[in-house]
């Protein structure tokens, strides 16, 4: 069962949950005994959770002519690689090499925030999030989920809005 509280100051926290709460933006921690064996990450969390699919974003990180590039895309389906290079103006895109994508954002694997980065790296957020009046990302650890309006997460991640996952 997930437990649910509102933070307001999380001394020690994760590096995204210190970022919200230096935004002063407001947010909900989710957290949840992680299972090591389960196959998603994403849709453990949303059925640890009781959220829809549809409402909890993975934090992908991409590849994209040489630059890396992070994706926020429903669990639910599949990041879109032509649609997120296409979203930021470049040619070719593959996922990124996850040692890499680890070490640039400072977070394992299946615990990549889009908040709170090592290296500030270029964000699209696909369109899907804007139907929601909030959705789940990572906050920073398997079994952390932070939920936020994706309007804040727009903002503090400086972005892009775009039609990026696929069923």
């Amino acid at each position: 069962m997930a437990k649910k509280s509102k933070k307001q100051h999380q001394p020690g926290g994760t590096p995204a949950t210190v970022a919200l709460t230096a935004a002063g933006v407001e947010f909900t921690v989710h957290s949840y005994d992680h299972d090591p064996s389960h196959p998603s990450y994403g849709e453990e969390a949303a059925e640890a959770m009781g959220v829809s699919p549809d409402r909890v974003f993975k934090t992908l990180v991409a590849d994209i002519d040489g630059a890396l590039t992070v994706a926020v895309v429903p669990v639910a389906g599949q990041l879109d690689l032509k649609a997120l290079a296409a979203a930021v103006g470049g040619k070719r895109a593959t996922m990124a090499d996850p040692t890499l994508a680890e070490r640039t954002t400072g977070y394992v694997r299946g615990g990549i925030s889009p908040l709170g980065q090592r290296k500030r790296l270029p964000t699209v957020l696909d369109a899907s999030a804007s139907a929601h009046s909030t959705i789940c990302v990572s906050a920073g650890r398997r079994g952390l989920e932070v939920e936020l309006s994706p309007e804040d997460l727009q903002k503090l991640t400086g972005a892009a809005l775009a039609p990026i996952g696929r069923p």
